[in-house]
């Protein structure tokens, strides 16, 4: 009796399965194959799956079923059990839950785990070779995995100041919105889409009263998030974010560019030495002047001369990029300054795409100042989807752009889990 409670005790162990009874354990040697016949212990049987309330038997259900363990050493590993049907008061007849795996999932916990912190980590293809499962089936246990960690923790209990922007994840204009926790750096929430309609959504989930407690937003210029966050959060401190403003400015830099580079071949759609450097001029006329390469400057030095018009553009976005700069480093009043003259010389510099630019800006100039006044930026939403682009490209071949937001809520939002026999918390960085 000792040996036998010990052997199970040991299969219990192994299989991952601590609140079940082993009831046998056979090897298939011909197809590599263990399977462990397992029930759930007392505590843990009749309840329903999807709720786990205890309730009174329905049926036999499909009879049998079968979920994937993690392999032992190099043999897969399967449990088997029964799968009755328990009647739920609340949802009708569903198939009992086992302490062992996830409603309607064919894994073991301990299983999606695993395969969850993997796909966070690593390529595709170790994945799927390690852990000798499809890629599809990766997105699936992911997005389960990641609904499973949501539902267990109350991520926006404390939440105050939110970034909020866009990422495209798939050609064919497939985007993605995104919020972000300025205070965590946490994903927080992501859905498919860019609209007014997607971010409704968002603080529907959030609640009225969750909303109130919003005191900082910072976004883009984008009217479809200005207005969804003045209807939900009207007395949240609403800022432009610095980012997307230089980058404006760096958009009708490129125009000028381009128009000059237009006019240098002629309009006969021929190059020329002339408009082959302009074309090679933009990586100097982006880059920081703190940054430029010799050669990088020596080809601003050759605009100044040659294409005054040109530099002259380049001068309007890095003043415009000098405002954020000084606002930075604690110069609020100087960067206010710096902003109402660069309006002014915006306004008076005879180039059309500057000109329509100063007029974008004076439209945001009070949601300049808030992000000046309080240091509101969407750099970290930046960051965040900077990684999620590197995610997008790992997770290639997911059909469902939710399994795509489960990998991107594991790995930037704080809830992958450890891994199975480890004893790290989830919410860990």
């Amino acid at each position: 009796m000792e040996n036998g409670v010990r052997f199970a005790s040991v299969w219990r162990g192994l299989l991952g399965v601590e609140r079940a009874v082993v009831e046998d354990v056979e090897f298939d040697a011909e197809v590599g194959v263990l399977v462990a016949h397992v029930r759930p212990g007392k505590g843990a049987r009749q309840r329903c799956g999807r709720c786990g309330r205890r309730a009174p038997w329905y049926d036999r259900g499909e009879g049998r079923r079968r979920w994937r363990a993690l392999d032992l050493g190099v043999v897969q590993a399967w449990l088997e059990a029964d799968a009755p049907r328990v009647d739920c008061p609340t949802h009708g007849p569903t198939v009992i839950a086992v302490p062992w795996a996830r409603h309607n999932a064919g894994h073991t916990y301990a299983f999606d785990d695993q395969v969850a912190w993997l796909a966070v980590r690593t390529s595709k293809t170790a994945v799927e070779a390690l852990m000798r499962v499809a890629w599809r089936t990766v997105g699936a246990i992911v997005a389960r995995v990641a609904g499973d960690a949501k539902a267990s923790v109350d991520r926006w209990a404390n939440l105050r100041r939110i970034g909020i922007d866009e990422i495209s994840y798939k050609k064919g204009h497939k985007y993605l919105t995104v919020v972000v926790d300025h205070d965590t750096g946490y994903l927080i929430w992501a859905a498919p889409g860019r609209d007014k309609k997607t971010l409704r959504r968002f603080f529907t989930a959030l609640g009225a009263e969750r909303c109130r407690q919003i005191t900082h937003v910072s976004a883009d210029g984008a009217d479809w998030i200005a207005t969804v966050v003045a209807e939900r959060c009207p007395d949240a401190v609403r800022g432009a974010d610095p980012f997307h403003v230089v980058a404006w400015a760096t958009e009708a830099l490129d125009q000028v560019r381009r128009d000059a580079w237009n006019a240098a071949r002629g309009g006969k759609g021929q190059s020329t030495q002339e408009s082959k450097a302009l074309k090679k001029a933009r990586w100097a006329l982006w880059r920081n002047p703190a940054d430029l390469t010799d050669a990088q400057q020596a080809k601003l030095n050759w605009l100044a001369k040659t294409h005054p018009r040109v530099h002259r553009a380049w001068a309007l976005k890095e003043g415009l990029r000098v405002v954020f700069t000084l606002a930075r480093h604690g110069a609020k009043t100087a960067a206010k300054h710096a902003l109402h003259r660069w309006l002014s010389w915006a306004r008076r510099c005879r180039i059309p795409a500057f000109v329509d630019l100063q007029r974008r800006v004076a439209t945001h100039r009070d949601a300049i100042h808030i992000s000046i006044d309080h240091g509101l930026s969407n750099g970290l939403v930046e960051s965040v989807n900077t990684k999620l682009r590197l995610l997008t490209r790992m997770a290639f071949g997911y059909t469902d752009p939710h399994a795509l937001i489960g990998l991107g809520l594991l790995a930037l939002g704080g809830l992958c889990p450890p891994l199975p026999g480890r004893t790290t918390t989830a919410l860990t960085r």
